[in-house]
């Protein structure tokens, strides 16, 4: 651009009439500026060069137009009007106007409200063209038909150039400098031909400055085709950041071309003719017509973003369901109306794992999903994401049997396997139930007390009761007593033997707590170990546990010598297992009470388990510690064989549920029989619990078991009687 400036400032400083030196740079620059530019489609290699070699040829026309025009004038010593060099400057036009085209194809501006903005532009300034050059050229009468055809071609051509670079600029997208460039050439050049029209008409001469604002249109497009961005595809263009600066700058060219038909009334001369006035009312009624349909594509724009507003602040973004704000609404309604509907409030179960594990990613597709099945369940139904994990679904007019029918419905859908990318995930829910209530609040919290009582106790879905609000009332109460009852030291842990046979020694004791609350009495652990769970007490009283339990194993290793147990077992939950750093918890209790890792053995649940993750983790760090791992109340969790082959076991604790007909023929004793034969091939040592007769044990010895547990051989006690257990054990 540099380099163009200065060589179109020494074009400017040559004489201009008559100077063969002015002609023959005026041609020069142009030539080197066409090649400049084809030398730049080569270079680049733009997706599509075929508008640049369309501009390329457009000035290519010129500068033949000025060959010849010049040959005329300096060899000749003619200037003819219209001449040859008419035809190759006309014929630059379709040259330039279908490489726009094809520039405004390349962006894709095809909204309305963009072509009515081009319009404007293009009517408002298009009357100043037919008013000051187009009609006075037609008028003029000294000139022949042809002539006169000419002279309004260029002005004519000049107006479609207008009419395309309004289209171009009117869009308020991205442009790269390359497109900038682009309609700056256009502009000097509609700027150079109408100064051109304008001198030739009212000849005022300057014919040799206006050549100059040709060439810079040359150098504007060269410097268009060497920028890199031409090669850019439109996608790749970083919007600018002034987009409210472009907005306010074109509503001002618009409100200004839209005034200037009236505007045009008040120059003198202009109201005399007739033609004149029919031009400016015409195009004022277009511009009015224009600006209408301008301002209603503005309100249907606005009104069409409103409701997608609208949509938005009532939708969930993840699922594309109602959220809880229209849900809440939407109840509102119903119960305004008089109608009592159905709730019914599902949570996934285990969901916070699966973020954990697998990445929320993969968790946002499992919520996709199940959000379409459950859609899919409730076709007649409001469904809504409430936050997280927690679906509703509200049923108008439906009773408490279609509720239960839907629950159904929902359960055996949701169970079955989620695909999220290359992973079947298998995902439950637990669903609360309510109807009745006439206060939307209320029927929510009913419905959700209901999916936690489901949650507590594993039912698919449960029905809210008044029964459950005591109960929860209670539970909530217990939770309350059980920081006090830690801190006044109300528990108290007692301990169960695990007996070896035949030797009738004891092996083992399982640690158990129990509460000695002040004034409730002695409470069951299925009280209030939930309730721990819950409100997460659990952690710091299975820590205080464990330190009991072990304190008291040292101190029988030290009193009783051989006689004392091999070990203890101690109970932990999932949420001990899955707090962070649980592994150096126990290597500081083991530390601290100086009793051996492999004295400690740990108990845990299928269900504390069974979705992997950090308490699986915790597991394997415990084992590489000396810890022994116990598997309680096998066979009758999710998948207990599946189990033995990722958590690293040394104990099958077999539930009571298969011990108690063991003495009768039949399925539990086939159960019991397996279960043993199986811990036996995997090098695993099984343990029965809940052994409460003679004959049970001597069954149990029979199948092979050597570690029983059970009431037979004694209660949960505080100090058992070793030496008792024994005798009852050889017995």
């Amino acid at each position: 651009m540099a380099a163009g400036a200065a060589a179109i400032a020494g074009f400017l400083l040559l004489p201009a009439e008559g100077s063969a030196a002015a002609s023959v740079t005026l041609i020069v620059i142009g030539l080197i500026a066409a090649l400049a530019l084809i030398f730049a489609v080569r270079l680049h290699r733009p997706e599509r060069p075929a508008m640049w070699y369309l501009f390329a040829g457009g000035m290519i026309m010129n500068v033949l137009g000025d060959t010849t025009f010049e040959y005329y004038k300096i060899i000749l010593e003619q200037e003819p009007y219209p001449s040859f060099a008419d035809a190759f400057y006309l014929a630059s036009y379709p040259m330039y106007a279908t490489g726009l085209v094809l520039l405004l194809f390349r962006r894709r501006l095809r909204e309305l409200s963009t072509l009515i903005d081009a319009a404007i532009i293009a009517t408002g300034l298009g009357l100043v063209f037919w008013i000051f050059i187009l009609r006075p050229t037609a008028a003029e009468e000294a000139t022949s038909a042809f002539e006169s055809w000419v002279s309004t071609t260029y002005p004519a051509v000049d107006v479609l150039l207008l009419v395309l670079l309004a289209r171009l600029f009117a869009d308020s997208g991205a442009r790269s400098v390359s497109i900038r460039l682009i309609g700056a050439a256009v502009l000097l050049t509609l700027v150079a031909d109408t100064s051109f029209s304008l001198a030739s008409l009212y000849e005022l001469g300057y014919e040799h400055p206006i050549n100059g604002v040709f060439l810079l249109s040359y150098v504007a497009w060269v410097a268009a085709a060497l920028h890199p961005s031409m090669a850019a595809p439109p996608s790749a263009v970083v919007p600018a950041p002034s987009g409210g600066t472009h907005r306010r700058t074109w509503l001002g060219v618009f409100g200004l071309c839209s005034l200037l038909a009236p505007t045009l009334l008040f120059v003198p001369g202009v109201g005399d003719d007739r033609t004149d006035r029919a031009a400016v009312a015409i195009a004022s009624i277009v511009l009015f017509v224009l600006v209408i349909a301008r301002l209603a594509g503005y309100m249907s724009k606005v009104r069409h973003q409103s409701a997608e507003l609208e949509r938005l602040a009532l939708a969930d973004d993840l699922t594309g369901l109602a959220n809880r704000r229209r849900f809440e609404s939407a109840l509102r309604d119903v119960l305004a109306a008089g109608s009592l509907p159905q709730v019914a409030l599902l949570g996934v179960n285990g969901f916070k794992n699966v973020n954990d594990e697998l990445g929320r990613p993969v968790g946002d597709r499992v919520l996709a999903a199940l959000a379409g099945r459950i859609a899919n369940a409730a076709p007649h139904a409001l469904v809504a994401r409430l936050g997280g994990d927690e679906f509703a679904v509200l049923l108008t007019g439906a009773s408490a049997h279609d509720a239960r029918e839907l629950a159904d419905t929902l359960v055996a859908g949701l169970h079955l396997p989620v695909l999220a990318g290359d992973r079947e995930l298998l995902v439950g829910a637990s669903i609360g139930l309510a109807g009745g209530a006439v206060d939307p609040a209320e029927l929510v919290r009913q419905a959700e007390t209901a999916m936690h009582a489901a949650k507590r106790t594993g039912a698919a879905a449960v029905r809210w009761s008044p029964a459950l609000d005591e109960r929860a009332t209670d539970a909530a109460r217990l939770g309350a007593e059980l920081r006090a009852a830690l801190d006044a030291s109300q528990f108290r842990v007692v301990y169960q033997p695990i007996v070896e046979l035949p030797l009738g020694r004891v092996k083992a004791v399982e640690a158990l707590v129990r509460w000695e609350h002040p004034y409730r009495g002695l409470v069951s652990p299925a009280a209030f170990i939930p309730v721990a769970e819950q409100n997460g007490l659990i952690v710091e009283l299975g820590d205080w546990i464990m330190r009991t339990a072990c304190r008291r194993l040292a101190r029988w290793r030290a009193e009783l010598g051989p006689a004392a147990p091999e070990r203890v077992s101690v109970n932990v939950s999932a949420k001990q297992l899955a707090r962070p750093g649980y592994a150096a918890t126990v290597a500081a209790i083991l530390a601290d009470t100086g009793l051996p890792a492999g004295c400690l053995a740990v108990e845990i649940t299928e269900t504390a388990v069974f979705e992997g993750g950090p308490a699986v983790v915790a597991l394997h760090e415990l084992r590489e510690l000396g810890v022994r791992i116990a598997l309680d109340d096998f066979g009758t969790g999710h998948s207990s064989l599946g189990l033995l082959q990722t958590v690293p076991v040394h104990t099958l604790k077999v539930d009571k549920s298969f011990v108690d007909n063991i003495t009768a023929s039949g399925r539990h004793a086939v159960i019991a029989e397996a279960l043993i034969r199986i811990s036996s091939g995997l090098g695993l040592s099984a343990v029965a619990e809940g052994v409460e007769t003679a004959e049970q044990a001597a069954a149990l010895s029979r199948l092979g078991y050597r570690y029983l547990q059970g009431y037979h051989f004694g209660r949960p006690v505080a100090d058992p009687d070793f030496e008792l257990v024994r005798a009852l054990a050889a017995a």
